[in-house]
Formats: structure tokens, C-alpha cells, sequence
């Protein structure tokens, strides 16, 4: 990334946080036995997945954070193309879901641009020059702002309407932070 070095750091911090904080969701979530159906495992099936992709999500970025363009371009589009992939397949191809792996693909795009975008810039630092494309940058700097601002409303509220704050909140306090993070990330380009 292209911001002083303690912000890199505390970005790091938070998503690897959010990363970690994932990876243990998902393995202490029940598995969906292959054969099973129903709507209890459908749902369980996309937390796991949501899980799963909020887990590489964070680590990546904390990963991206301090390394920034050290890694090669190759590393970085394999790492998120491959499963921006599969988000795009998933939505255009499952019943359920839809909206939640669109999240997830444009989540790993945007993260794919940003890594190529740093790659592409010479020794990977932006001087007068913006890194990547203005417009696009824009759109993804919306997108994520609206995304953190939506997540953290849910997190303070109850469906009853009331203020909650506790350990129910935290896989919507991990999307929070997850989406401040790629706001933040973006914000640097």
C-alpha cells in the first residue's frame, strides 16, 4: 500500500484480525454432509463460504498491506482472480445466494485491481501518478464506503430495533472491518 507505514500496519492488524477471526468460524462450523439438502444446510453451506472468502479476504489484505508490490503480479491474480472467479460463477449459476457472492466477487476484484495496480507502478509506489483507473477507483471507493456504512448499522441494531453490542455482533463487526479496510486500501490509490 502507498500510506505511511504505522497506517499499513494497523490495517494489517485489523484484517488479519477479521482473517483469523474467520478462519475460526469456519472451523468450528458444522460441515454439510455432500448428499444433504434442505434449507438449514443450503444456509449453513454459505456461511461456510462466506466464511471462507471473508478468511482470505482479511489475510490477504493484511498480507497486501505490508508486502505491497513486493509480490508479483502472478501471485496476487491467482490468489483473488481465481475465487472472483467462482464468486461470479456461483451467483450466475446457484438458486441462493446470489447477492452475497456478488459481494464476495467484486470484493475479490476490487483486490485483484489494487494488486495489479501496485504491481504495474514503478518499484510500487505511486508518486504524481495515480495508481490504476480513476473511475473505476471511484466506483469501488462507493461501493466499499456504502458496504461499511450498511454493515455497521446492522451491527449496532437488533431486528427489534433496539441498540446491540455483544459476541452476536461479531461476524458483522468482521465485515465492518473488512469493508474499512478495502475503503481504506482503495482510498490510497
Amino acid at each position: 500500500m502507498h500510506g505511511p507505514t504505522l497506517v499499513n500496519w494497523l490495517l494489517a492488524l485489523l484484517t488479519a484480525t477479521a482473517g483469523v477471526y474467520c478462519l475460526t468460524r469456519l472451523r468450528h462450523s458444522p460441515c454439510t454432509p455432500a448428499g444433504a439438502a434442505g434449507p438449514g444446510h443450503a444456509g449453513r453451506r454459505l456461511a461456510r463460504e462466506s466464511d471462507a472468502a471473508e478468511a482470505l479476504m482479511g489475510l490477504g489484505m493484511a498480507v497486501m498491506a505490508v508486502t505491497g508490490a513486493t509480490v508479483p503480479a502472478a501471485v496476487w491474480a491467482g490468489l483473488f482472480g481465481a475465487p472472483a472467479a467462482a464468486f461470479l460463477f456461483a451467483a450466475l449459476y446457484a438458486p441462493t445466494g446470489r447477492a452475497h457472492r456478488l459481494h464476495h466477487a467484486v470484493g475479490a476484484l476490487a483486490m485483484t485491481y489494487m494488486a495489479l495496480a501496485m504491481t504495474a507502478s514503478p518499484g510500487g509506489h505511486h508518486h504524481a501518478a495515480t495508481l490504476g483507473t480513476p473511475p473505476l477507483t471511484g466506483a469501488l471507493l462507493l461501493y466499499f464506503g456504502g458496504y461499511a456504512l450498511w454493515a455497521g448499522a446492522r451491527l449496532l441494531r437488533t431486528p427489534a430495533g433496539t441498540l446491540a453490542l455483544g459476541t452476536t455482533g461479531l461476524p458483522q463487526a468482521c465485515r465492518l472491518a473488512m469493508g474499512i479496510g478495502m475503503f481504506a486500501m482503495l482510498l490510497t490509490m
